[in-house]
């Protein structure tokens, strides 16, 4: 009996920590993101981003796409989609190229500033999600164009519900998405706890042995990686911050998760989303799987070989600390 209540108050008070630490994260950016999305902060990015497009064989207005991805999320950035692509249809190519670069780079205020309280810098974050996204989309458009490959006309499979843009129906639907992932933060922190009881976190970590290795990920964040990759990097993240505060975790593991999170996570919810715009999966999966193994497990050997003031200077926050009683 004892040791039951021991688990439920262990479980209690780590499902506070994470929620905790994810809200005070979430809220007041969400908040400040809302307040420049009303005074036409996306709409600048978007004519900013616009000649970038043409690099990746997109037309100019997709850059207000990415630009309110970038800022809210890929949600958002769907139906700004369907606004858009009344007029000329794109090629499955070019869909799939735009979602490459919603699917690396949505929700940065939130998500990079969850990555920085895990110990990466801000720069990284931005450098992995940004600049992979539009490297991965240049090296799909090249294949595809050289290729002749899915240059068929787009067929929408999606069509958006109308939206509330007040006040009032955004914070109705920011309510909502919080309730969403306190749920998911209860039943995720439920489930691995009994899963590391019953022995299967190890048993993933065995199995996944090879790929760790490849990408210089310790055993210590097997379970974190999978979580951020499979339901998104909120979720691992947030269970990460908790455990660098508690000192589980090293250094260069964080950095080698979070970059491989930064590249690929979600890769369930978010995969079929933009599966639903017409994107086709050799680009949003595959290809993103293979280029994301690649870079993180070429980076994490070249960054290994440099001296700790590099490390200090240039890739992880000095002041995150394991926390001390």
């Amino acid at each position: 009996m004892a040791r039951i209540r021991l688990f439920f108050a262990e479980l209690t008070q780590e499902i506070w920590d994470v929620s905790w630490t994810l809200f005070k994260l979430m809220i007041p950016t969400l908040l400040v993101v809302k307040v420049l999305e009303e005074l036409g902060g996306v709409a600048i990015l978007g004519q900013l981003l616009g000649p970038v497009m043409q690099l990746v064989g997109l037309p100019e207005e997709m850059g207000l796409v990415w630009a309110t991805t970038m800022l809210t999320n890929i949600y958002a950035g769907m139906i700004v989609f369907f606004q858009l692509s009344q007029g000329d249809p794109l090629s499955v190519a070019q869909v799939t190229v735009l979602s490459t670069l919603l699917l690396f780079a949505h929700g940065l205020p939130v998500e990079v500033r969850i990555a920085q309280q895990a110990g990466i810098r801000v720069r990284v974050s931005l450098l992995l999600r940004i600049g992979g996204g539009l490297l991965l989309g240049w090296m799909q458009y090249r294949i595809y164009q050289a290729g002749d490959w899915l240059q068929q006309e787009n067929q929408l499979l999606w069509q958006p519900e109308s939206v509330d843009n007040s006040w009032s129906g955004w914070l109705s639907s920011q309510a909502e998405s919080l309730l969403m992932v306190q749920l998911i933060i209860i039943v995720l922190l439920t489930a691995l706890k009994v899963l590391k009881l019953v022995g299967v976190e190890r048993l993933m970590a065995w199995l996944l042995k090879p790929l760790l290795r490849l990408l210089n990920i310790g055993p210590q964040a097997t379970t974190i990686t999978i979580v951020g990759a499979t339901l998104g990097l909120a979720f691992g993240g947030g269970l990460l911050i908790k455990e660098v505060r508690a000192g589980h975790v090293p250094e260069r593991d964080v950095f080698a998760a979070m970059g491989f999170l930064a590249l690929s996570h979600s890769l369930i919810e978010d995969t079929i989303l933009v599966m639903v715009l017409g994107a086709d999966l050799s680009g949003i999966l595959w290809l993103r799987l293979l280029f994301s193994v690649l870079v993180i497990g070429l980076m994490t050997r070249w960054v290994a070989r440099r001296d700790e003031s590099f490390w200090q200077r240039h890739l992880v926050n000095a002041h995150i600390r394991p926390e001390t009683n």
